[in-house]
């Protein structure tokens, strides 16, 4: 395909941005409608377990990765009250609850014990053995419980021909036949954590511009997450938090939603397109966090073509070396264990259009 100039390139992605969001927004509709039913069944099952919300706007349980690969959160009934550890505890237990000889391996990253003693105010369903261990409450337990919910629900709502359980997946995953293709979801058991922040989450840093104090304040207000995916560990996550960043992006009239929205687009269509690719809507809002982070002042984000490319430029360095850091708790790379192969190839489509920006692959 003939170079573009960045006029034309941004009038023919802009086109594409408004229909992808037409056949995405489709896609959401017909998948929260079955996610809504079956975890409808399961919270009549489960007290421990709630229903996802239908909702005709924007669904903050729902999370598109990729045009057919979404992540759902289930939030979980009956825990109240979070506090942090006080001490740490060495655990010595398998999931099947036999004593090991030696301590398992401490959490890192994004990753953390639950132990229902933290919790101020907990259901006693929570402290049965079909989810926790020595007073933790594991996540692999709770996978366990739900997949069998779900297996149920889905039998229980006449859904077979529609859904699926994938097996052979740690967390819980279904595939759903909508109108336009086949959508992956990932189900995961939500703990949620309203008004704290986790101590892991050293953020912000010191002498930065963006986001405001203000801005700061109000996106640590919504507090966090924490997701059942593994399983010792539970996953921490800041979906309610960097949904609100997204949302305050160009209250200065910029373009950074701009940018991030072909920065999708070319990525789905050119760069890392697939059902499972290796680079995710995640990792491009976490490189748009990071840059608007450097480039924190209005005329940075006034014209297009070097906005994009500032985005591209980043994208391409972290993809190159592997490592993107987690915006919230910084000593995570979200590339960790992610193909090697796969993300050299998405380098070099990336270091083309940098030399080269079109539309299509050259």
């Amino acid at each position: 395909m003939k170079s573009l100039p960045m006029g034309n390139l941004e009038d023919g992605l802009l086109s594409k941005v408004d229909l992808r969001r037409q056949q995405v927004s489709q896609t959401v509709e017909e998948v929260q409608k079955v996610v809504h039913r079956l975890t409808t069944e399961i919270s009549h099952q489960d007290i421990r377990f709630q229903a996802v919300p239908y909702c005709d706007t924007h669904n903050g349980n729902i999370k598109v990765l990729a045009p057919s690969h979404f992540l759902v959160t289930v939030p979980v009934r009956g825990l109240a009250g979070y506090r942090e550890a006080r001490e740490q505890r060495w655990r010595y237990y398998t999931l099947q609850g036999t004593r090991l000889p030696c301590p398992l391996r401490d959490p890192e990253g994004l990753q953390q014990w639950l132990a229902v003693e933290q919790f101020m105010k907990s259901l006693w369903q929570w402290h049965e053995a079909d989810v926790n261990i020595e007073g933790d409450i594991v996540p692999a337990k709770v996978l366990q419980v739900f997949r069998k919910l779900v297996e149920n629900a889905i039998r229980t709502c006449h859904l077979s021909g529609k859904v699926s359980l994938l097996a052979n997946r740690a967390a819980v995953w279904v595939a759903v036949e909508t109108s336009a293709c086949q959508v992956e979801v990932e189900l995961a058991p939500m703990v949620e954590i309203p008004t704290a922040w986790s101590q892991k989450a050293q953020w912000p840093r010191c002498l930065k511009r963006w986001p405001s104090p203000e801005k700061v304040g109000c996106i640590k207000s919504f507090g966090f997450n924490l997701l059942a995916c593994s399983s010792y560990h539970w996953h921490l996550s800041f979906l309610q938090a960097e949904q609100v960043l997204l949302q305050q992006l160009d209250e200065d009239g910029g373009c950074r939603r701009k940018c991030f929205q072909v920065l999708r687009q070319l990525k789905e269509d050119v760069w890392c397109p697939g059902r499972r690719p290796v680079i995710t809507a995640h990792h491009l809002q976490t490189v748009l966090f990071w840059t608007c982070e450097k480039y924190p002042h209005p005329k940075d984000w006034q014209g297009f073509g070097t906005a994009l490319l500032r985005l591209v430029r980043k994208l391409h360095k972290c993809v190159s070396q592997h490592f993107l850091k987690h915006y919230f708790v910084r000593n995570t790379n979200l590339l960790r264990g992610a193909s090697a192969s796969e993300l050299d190839a998405v380098a070099q489509k990336l270091a083309a259009f940098l030399k080269n920006p079109q539309l299509g692959p050259p």
